[in-house]
């Protein structure tokens, strides 16, 4: 969604230059920040018109798992006193976008039918670094309908050497 993105912009650009002496800790609670607002039933309580900025404010801080710093604090009350909660997922990648250019990388993720445990992801995300030619930040994330294999994703880049998709190869090929 263009919108989105127009409106996020601003934000993840002011938080990256007011936070550039501490991007890793801003990533960490901005994405969690990003994760609580876009609970849909969170939406809900933050627009209904009886709801008031303190109290959408508190429920949100009440939530997050770690203690939020003041920046985030305040940065987090801004987007609700703006009506700007239901962004706050668009900001968190923007801002991981601002994040990754400075510092030459690219998030990946790795869907796997099974759990991956650390050396196999790390074998995996040296392999991976080495096959896209730039530093990455890999997360897991499962998906059993693969059968087996993994499917790679980095930016609009797909890496797919899933059992799914090497079945829907021979599918391709005997239906053709």
């Amino acid at each position: 969604m263009a919108e989105l993105a127009t409106i996020a912009r601003p934000y993840a650009e002011a938080l990256f230059k007011a936070s550039s002496a501490d991007l890793g800790s801003a990533a960490v609670w901005l994405d969690e920040l990003a994760a609580v607002a876009g609970n849909s039933q969170l939406q809900q309580f933050a627009d209904s018109p009886k709801t008031t900025v303190n109290q959408v404010f508190d429920l949100v801080a009440s939530v997050a798992q770690t203690a939020l710093p003041e920046p985030a604090r305040n940065f987090l009350r801004m987007v609700i006193e703006n009506g700007r909660l239901s962004v706050l997922p668009e900001i968190a990648a923007q801002f991981r976008s601002l994040k990754n250019a400075q510092g030459g990388s690219s998030d990946a993720v790795v869907y796997s039918a099974f759990p991956i445990d650390g050396g196999a992801l790390a074998d995996v995300a040296s392999t991976l670094e080495s096959r896209f030619g730039r530093k990455l930040n890999v997360m897991v994330e499962l998906e059993p309908a693969l059968i087996g294999g993994i499917r790679v994703v980095v930016g609009d880049e797909v890496l797919d050497t899933s059992v799914k998709a090497r079945l829907e190869q021979m599918k391709v090929a005997l239906s053709a």
